[in-house]
């Protein structure tokens, strides 16, 4: 019998039924046999039905508006666990992953979240962002079974959920740089992040536009900016991506994105403390 554990697996999608449902095959297989909550984003590709017919056993949260990655909060909502590993559709733990994040999770009470170490496509080459948090020049202020980190991948990430819950989670659609987000929440909190290579995911995205994806990072890293950063970061921030935005169309976009939903930000302003902006500043953020 598989050792008891208290991490439940939660698993946001849309419009990815087949991707979802090879997902699932890999998750339901894990020898640790998590309980796991699909939280299906209003799909219109009949996904609801399909994990309904083909996974019974899986918690299932059909929403009827696409929430983005604030369905990952509802989701955690829903599960039972202590802890939280999340999942996209494209993307699983490996054997043993969750119960060692559950151990490390168990052993060291200050720790909120393991950021795993997550292998890309089927060569399994090692997701640069991961490779980067190996090299994190935070020092830990009490001991961590790896390096501190203020960043993590969403589909590589194991949470204690009572901290994850308490901070607020992810948050609504259209925020952007939703682990960046949350990593500084936990911190302002006085929680710990830790990468521990250990702890391993597999993720085999689909790819997508390179320009898509820049126009979603610039208008991303100008919205935590203006939402999280001193003033005088933001205005470097906007003022770099302007000089950007003469040359790349991506970039134009992202601009325009921003200044459409700077009223929103503003709202939402909330500066973070000086250790955690000179902790965002030695990470080159």
């Amino acid at each position: 019998m598989p050792q008891k554990l208290g991490v439940s697996v939660v698993v946001a999608t849309r419009n990815r039924r087949e991707r979802l449902l090879g997902t699932l095959a890999r998750l339901r297989a894990l020898p640790e046999r998590p309980p796991i909550v699909v939280v299906d984003n209003a799909s219109s590709d009949g996904t609801p039905a399909a994990v309904r017919r083909r996974f019974p056993g899986v918690d299932l949260i059909a929403l009827d508006a696409n929430t983005g990655p604030a369905a990952r909060t509802i989701g955690a909502r829903a599960a039972d666990g202590l802890y939280v590993a999340f999942s996209d559709d494209d993307s699983w733990w490996a054997p043993g992953a969750l119960q060692r994040a559950s151990e490390l999770l168990e052993a060291f009470p200050s720790l909120a979240l393991v950021a795993a170490r997550v292998l890309v496509g089927e060569r399994e080459l090692e997701d640069e962002t991961t490779a980067a948090m190996a090299q994190s020049p935070l020092a830990p202020d009490v001991p961590l079974p790896g390096p501190p980190v203020l960043g993590f991948i969403a589909c590589g990430a194991i949470v204690r959920r009572s901290a994850f819950l308490d901070v607020g989670g992810f948050r609504e659609p259209g925020m952007g740089f939703e682990e960046t987000l949350l990593a500084v929440e936990l911190v302002e909190a006085g929680w710990q992040l830790a990468y521990v290579p250990t702890v391993v995911a597999h993720h085999h995205p689909s790819g997508g536009r390179p320009s898509a994806r820049r126009r979603s990072h610039g208008r991303n890293v100008l919205w935590f900016a203006w939402t999280r950063r001193p003033v005088r970061v933001a205005l470097a921030r906007t003022a770099a991506m302007a000089a950007g935005a003469l040359r790349d169309p991506a970039l134009r976009a992202a601009l325009r994105d921003f200044l459409a939903d700077f009223g929103r930000v503003r709202r939402q302003r909330r500066v973070v403390g000086s250790r955690t902006e000179r902790a965002l500043r030695r990470l080159g953020h």
